[in-house]
């Protein structure tokens, strides 16, 4: 699986075009499944809406599964442009429902695609991201004088240390993206003299750093 970015959390960004309120409610979801759940969620918290227009990409790259909606809006002028702007985002798993309270003046075509690209664009910019990625989860086992030393390295392989335990020796358990998980390994290695090795415990296909 390749590194791809995602959504961090659940967003949300308001904007009004001609006194209609346009609230993009953005999340992180997993499968056509999450992104359904998620959909349903926020169409109940906003039922009394005039329209709950949904996107959602699961998925990144050549192996995504798109969909949109325009949810009673004229055909192509809701869901479609709302999908264009979040695939222009690079983002992966990752759905919007752009909540709309028609506020009593009719915004026409052109006004109705630039209304709902433009709520996507102002949720997507206050949207924090993360990375999923493929990890390793690995322990070792180290005596105390390599252990400031260790970490440091972990660090600098963009590794995190879930656990210490403390008893005659340090045991470190931690966690890699996978392309960086030999290169720490030959570094502990060069380190040690080859006597301290990490063991690979667990394989993560989706993780989020």
């Amino acid at each position: 699986m390749n590194n791809y970015p995602i959504p961090a959390q659940e967003t949300q960004a308001e904007t009004r075009v001609a006194n209609s309120r346009f609230i993009a409610t953005l999340g992180p979801v997993f499968s056509v499944e999450d992104a359904k759940t998620f959909i349903e969620r926020i169409k109940a918290k906003y039922a009394d809406a005039t329209h709950n227009v949904p996107v959602f990409l699961v998925g990144h790259g050549a192996s995504v599964t798109a969909h949109s909606s325009d949810d009673g809006e004229p055909s192509g002028t809701a869901g479609r442009p709302a999908l264009a702007v979040l695939r222009g985002s690079g983002l992966g798993d990752v759905a919007v429902v752009v909540t709309r309270y028609f506020g009593g003046t009719k915004l026409g075509t052109g006004g109705l695609v630039r209304a709902y690209g433009n709520a996507v664009r102002a949720v997507l910019e206050v949207t924090p991201r993360a990375q999923k990625i493929s990890t390793h989860i690995a322990k070792l086992v180290t005596p105390y004088p390599y252990f400031e030393r260790i970490q440091q390295m972990i660090a600098k392989n963009k590794g995190l240390i879930l656990h210490n335990e403390f008893t005659a020796e340090v045991a470190i358990t931690c966690q890699f993206p996978v392309e960086r998980f030999e290169h720490f390994q030959g570094q502990l290695q060069e380190l040690t003299g080859g006597t301290v090795q990490a063991e690979i415990i667990e394989e993560n296909k989706i993780a989020i750093m």
